[in-house]
């Protein structure tokens, strides 16, 4: 998607150290809603008619994209939940390694919310190591629900996220997949689309 992709080059940073890339200008600290209804616009293209009855991300930073898919797509969004709040009486419970803060945390979703009736599009900002759709794939296990896709607004082509969905037979798109940081913290950019 080349409006992402021109955004990331321009406003993106990077730290070669640890492969960390900064879109915080425009997808996960502020928001751009216009450059989020694009994306969502282009989730939804990629993922019509597949059958898919509900949307699911993970809090925080895959909401906003989520939201604006569900709301083009006419379907219901719910997200995973970073620790068990009180108000949920009975959730399905996995774990996932927080890349950016280093740390492993609980991660739940209400059992009402995520049944084996579900067909669910998963909707994150970034690939990276595969550890946030290890948890959802957990997670559907646990409750039946059948994934048919996961969306991505950036894969970090150079780890392992992409290999891992592939050896577990889920069907993924990223809208920009970063090929490379290199040593200067400059970003290079995959021409297409991953499939």
């Amino acid at each position: 998607m080349d409006e992402l992709r021109q955004r990331i080059m321009k406003e993106g940073r990077a730290k070669s150290e640890g492969g960390i890339v900064l879109v915080s200008s425009f997808i996960n600290h502020q928001l751009d809603p216009q450059l989020m209804m694009h994306c969502g616009e282009e989730f939804a293209r990629l993922f019509q008619d597949q059958g898919i009855n509900k949307i699911v991300t993970i809090e925080a930073s895959g909401i906003a994209p989520a939201i604006m898919t569900g709301y083009l797509m006419n379907l219901p969004v719910v997200f995973i939940k970073k620790k068990t709040p009180k108000t949920v009486d009975e959730s399905w419970k996995s774990w996932v390694w927080s890349f950016t803060r280093g740390d492993e945390t609980t991660v739940c979703i209400d059992r009402r919310f995520l049944t084996d009736k579900d067909r669910i599009l998963f909707i994150d900002d970034f690939l990276a190591d595969g550890h946030a759709s290890g948890s959802v794939i957990h997670l559907c296990r646990q409750s039946g629900a059948k994934i048919v896709g996961m969306g991505f607004l950036v894969e970090k082509g150079f780890a392992q996220g992409g290999q891992f969905l592939r050896d577990h037979n889920i069907n993924y798109h990223a809208l920009a997949t970063i090929t490379r940081i290199n040593e200067d913290n400059t970003i290079e950019l995959a021409d297409d689309i991953h499939f």
